[in-house]
C-alpha cells in the first residue's frame, strides 16, 4: 500500500509544480487552489509511505516520478520543447526510480 501511495502522491507533486508555475505568483486564483490542495495532498502522502518505507529511497521515488511525470507533461502541452535525447534521460530517471523498488 505504501508503495502505491507514494507513487500517487509523485504523480501529485507533478501538479502541484505545474499548477504554482500557472499560477502567476501565486495570483491567479484557480491555478493556485489547485497547487495548494495538490501540495498537501502529496506531501500527506508522502509521510505516509515513509512509516513503512526509508526516508531516502521514499523521497528519491517521489522526486523521480514527480520530475519525470512534470516533464513529460510540458512536453505533451507543447510548454517544453521535445527531443528523443530528453525522453532517454526521462527513461534512465525512471528506470533508476524502479531500481530502487527493486533493491528495496
Amino acid at each position: 500500500m505504501s508503495w502505491i501511495v507514494l507513487v500517487l502522491s509523485g504523480l501529485l507533486e507533478a501538479v502541484w509544480a505545474t499548477a504554482l508555475s500557472r499560477s502567476e505568483g501565486l495570483s491567479n486564483l484557480w491555478p493556485s487552489v489547485t497547487f495548494g490542495v495538490a501540495l498537501v495532498a502529496s506531501m500527506g502522502g508522502l509521510a505516509f509511505a515513509m512509516r513503512d518505507l526509508p526516508v531516502g529511497t521514499a523521497y528519491a521515488v517521489w522526486v523521480g516520478i514527480g520530475a519525470a511525470a512534470t516533464v513529460v507533461w510540458a512536453m505533451a502541452t507543447g510548454a517544453e520543447p521535445f527531443s528523443v535525447v530528453r525522453l532517454l534521460l526521462i527513461a534512465g530517471l525512471v528506470g533508476c526510480v524502479i531500481g530502487l523498488k527493486l533493491t528495496h
